[in-house]
């Protein structure tokens, strides 16, 4: 199968979306598929090309926000129609990723010569909108949400989402294709990681440690929170054996070394590629995860694959909090002092804390890359068969213009 990856940045490895474009582009490929891209950028920084063959277009650079969108590592595509339509012409079916000016020229095109198409819902508006400090403006996300159920979601058949949560997000909005809810999946790396410490882990924790290393993975905007885990631990107990990592880069950098200056053991930033994150988490005591808004947060079951107990915000417009196996792991959102006591127990109690980070191994093995592959082929193997059924039905112009109308909806939702 011949399958055309559209997503403006693909290169990039501090963005959750690329990175799980680029793992199922690679487990594809292992598995015969041909996968090319159609984005801006070209793989100069990554060591392995991980398609076959892009179609790349110039960067667009959108005024005013520009140096935003490059500190998150993320930039838009410029939408050029001959290069965007050569790249549909080559594919059996083209899955975009993201809801902007490629992804939907994608879309008109492969209706205009009836190609199959599908869509994934990875980008939440709150995550955008909170770049610009109105994340928690109901109205504004609803306008995003809107825009893109109409220029994207109801004109396809069937859209990933990575978590029930996201499902339900957007069918409650009404969202009308078919949901197909698939986990964007983590790699066997960190699974066995996570094998290779239980093996090797003493039957007790040493309650007298000297420095316990939190850490939490994402980027450094204000969604992801880490101001909530530096001011946090100025309220445990204790403060000055708690050495905070954060692995990732972003527009708060700055702020966030400012915030932690009067900590005992200042917090450390990294941005590492994945096996040296893996060493990282190997000598991890706790795994936090702050953000205020996700659409599943890989990196959270990267961490607890590898053997760590997750303590998470558990917040409205995230659907992290569905990896909590207990209240244990949950803290109020935006709330430092309810983290620091979350941190306090498990830190208090260290044979509890073995005994369910045993328990959170375990569970990351239910979200294997392999299982989300194979789970996504089989959505692209139903859009080719739906899109073949269609193709053999008359189809007047008001129905073509009123595509996502004849949509099915899942029918978990």
């Amino acid at each position: 199968m011949k399958i055309l990856f559209v997503i403006d940045s693909f290169y990039t490895t501090n963005n959750g979306t690329s990175i799980s474009a680029q793992r199922f582009a690679g487990e594809l490929r292992k598995r015969g598929h041909e996968v090319r891209v159609l984005c801006w950028d070209t793989p100069e920084y990554i060591e392995n090309n991980l398609t076959d063959g892009d179609f790349t277009t110039k960067k667009f650079h959108i005024p005013v926000f520009q140096p935003l969108c490059d500190k998150h590592d993320f930039s838009f595509a410029l939408n050029n129609k001959e290069i965007v339509h050569s790249a549909c012409d080559w594919a059996d079916v083209v899955h975009v990723f993201v809801p902007f000016g490629i992804e939907m020229e994608a879309i008109n095109y492969c209706h205009e010569i009836g190609k199959p198409v599908t869509a994934a819902f990875h980008i939440q508006p709150e995550n955008m909108t909170s770049s610009v400090s109105m994340g928690k403006v109901e109205w504004f996300n609803e306008m995003f949400y809107r825009s893109f159920r109409r220029n994207i979601y109801n004109r396809v058949r069937h859209v990933h989402v990575p978590s029930l949560f996201m499902g339900r997000m957007i069918a409650d909005r009404g969202y009308t294709a078919k949901i197909h809810v698939i986990s964007n999946g983590i790699q066997d790396a960190f699974m066995e990681a996570g094998e290779k410490k239980a093996e090797s882990r003493k039957s007790k924790v040493e309650s007298q440690k000297q420095v316990f290393k939190i850490m939490m993975i994402g980027r450094l905007s204000q969604e992801k929170r880490q101001d909530v885990i530096i001011n946090a631990v100025k309220y445990s107990k204790y403060a000055d054996r708690i050495q905070l990592v954060f692995a990732g880069r972003g527009p708060e950098y700055n702020k966030y070394v400012e915030l932690g200056k009067n900590l005992k053991h200042q917090p450390q930033f990294i941005y590492v590629g994945r096996d040296e994150l893996i060493e990282e988490l190997l000598t991890t005591d706790l795994y936090v995860h702050a953000s205020d808004m996700e659409s599943e947060a890989i990196s959270c079951i990267e961490a607890f694959a590898t053997g760590l107990v997750p303590v998470i915000a558990n917040s409205e417009v995230s659907a992290t909090p569905q990896f909590a196996l207990d209240g244990r792991s949950l803290f109020m959102p935006g709330n430092p002092k309810d983290l620091a006591r979350a941190i306090d127990y498990w830190l208090d109690h260290p044979e509890e804390r073995l005994h369910m980070e045993e328990q959170y191994r375990l569970a990351g093995r239910k979200y294997s890359l392999a299982a989300s592959v194979t789970a996504f082929e089989e959505m692209l193997n139903e859009e080719i068969k739906d899109n073949e059924e269609i193709a053999c039905q008359p189809v007047t112009t008001h129905q073509h213009e009123r595509f996502g109308r004849r949509i099915r909806r899942v029918a978990a939702f």
